[in-house]
């Protein structure tokens, strides 16, 4: 990326007025022919290079990582509503950071205790028992002889609920059991048979669980529609049912679809907090993603990459040792940045008198950090980084002083060899 050089930046280092270039012998050569030839092509370099300063010094560009720290600071737009918000990183700044807080199952959905009841729903399949006080009834057998009290029970097939539903039993027709626990069921299937059979009794057993199951997909050894037990179920029971996640920990990360609403928690973070693992309902789909995260590296630093946390917290400095540091003869120890989004609360608590158009939902942010100041390095330690987070380290004054000078002795050099040459072949 160019950056622009002013006048103001380059005066103290190169004033065309009073320039004054050593010129040497590895860059002019004594003279080997006419003499007022050789001071000609020593005013042509001399002047060559003052016109190179000049040019700069008035405005020019050169190659560059990016923008210097200076640059940064006053790229800050005027317009309050549409700036990126620079902070200097201290113990303040450190802690809210460090106390952001993402997001979380329990305070999404709450923790679902107690486990809800099983209801029957549309596809469940029902099995049905029938017993009666007496033989000779519907669903019992006549005695026969004095040796056998004759069957006094029946075992209706197993039934799908339909669409209405409902399933028919005999002598009772439909009964509707949609959203009824198997007691009610019961109680539903005896209210019909009673005055028709025996003193009737009725079992129900839910044979397919349809209704009653979450599905689990993703990064998991079987995806499956788990069925869900009495007891109840939390996130970690199903996804041991699925068979266990595939991907590493510290890259997984659990998203629950639950009425609409979608919520994505670090797997590490359920299994850090157990009120994360919270019971999981009817109908939930829980999806294990497998998401690496990662930073990336600009500016003055040995590694310019996008460079894996590799494990689930990783904090500034931890990073900037990932990236290299910082290059010795390059780096602005003034100058190293963190750029990011952050939601307007956490904004607003940083600058409290920040202005935030209406619906905005993220506000980019800039923190600045001085690694001369000893306390950084602690600062940086309590800092995490996120996913997607850009590190820049920017580089110092003096390197832009120093590429001017090379380029000059550049110019100077390729003239001066021009002018030996050219004296030694007309002599």
């Amino acid at each position: 990326m160019p950056l622009r050089i002013c006048p103001s930046f380059l005066l103290p280092a190169v004033q065309p007025p009073s320039l004054s270039i050593p010129l040497s012998p590895q860059y002019i050569a004594p003279p080997l022919g006419n003499k007022n030839e050789f001071k000609m092509q020593r005013v042509a370099t001399v002047l060559a290079a003052a016109g190179l300063s000049l040019s700069l010094a008035a405005c020019g560009t050169l190659p560059t990582q990016g923008p210097l720290a200076s640059d940064v600071v006053s790229q800050v737009s005027r317009d309050e509503l549409s700036r990126f918000l620079i902070v200097d990183v201290d113990e303040r700044i450190a802690q809210l950071v460090q106390q952001r807080r993402g997001d979380s199952f329990r305070g999404r959905f709450g923790d679902g205790r107690p486990a809800p009841l099983q209801r029957v729903g549309v596809g469940d399949g029902i099995a049905v028992t029938i017993w009666e006080a007496a033989a000779g009834g519907l669903f019992s057998s006549p005695i026969v002889d004095r040796a056998s009290t004759g069957s006094r029970s029946v075992n209706i097939p197993d039934q799908t609920v339909a669409q209405d539903g409902s399933i028919t039993v005999p002598y009772a027709g439909r009964v509707r059991v949609l959203g009824l626990t198997p007691p009610q069921i019961e109680e539903q299937i005896v209210a019909q048979l009673t005055g028709k059979a025996i003193e009737p009794q009725a079992l129900v057993t839910i044979s397919r669980n349809i209704s009653n199951t979450a599905t689990v997909t993703g990064e998991v050894t079987q995806g499956a529609r788990i069925p869900l037990t009495v007891r109840g179920d939390r996130l970690l029971d199903v996804l041991s049912s699925a068979g266990g996640i595939r991907a590493p920990v510290h890259e997984t990360f659990i998203t629950l679809l639950r009425g609409g609403r979608t919520v994505t928690v670090p797997m590490q973070a359920i299994l850090n907090n157990p009120s994360e693992n919270i019971f999981v309902l009817p109908g939930d789909v829980i999806t294990a993603v497998r998401q690496p995260q990662t930073f990336t590296a600009f500016g003055a630093a040995p590694r310019n990459a996008q460079i894996p946390f590799e494990q689930i917290e990783l904090s500034m400095e931890e990073a900037i040792a990932k990236a290299g540091g910082l290059l010795d003869l390059q780096a602005d120890p003034d100058g190293v940045f963190l750029f990011r989004f952050e939601p307007v609360a956490l904004a607003r608590q940083i600058d409290p008198a920040r202005v935030v158009q209406p619906g905005t939902q993220v506000v980019p942010v800039v923190y600045k950090m001085s690694m001369r100041d000893a306390r950084s390095y602690f600062y940086a330690r309590q800092f995490p980084m996120q996913n997607k987070d850009i590190l820049y380290v920017s580089a110092a004054p003096l390197n832009e002083v120093q590429k001017i000078l090379t380029m000059i002795g550049t110019v100077t050099g390729v003239v001066s060899s021009g002018a030996v040459v050219r004296s030694t072949i007309r002599n």
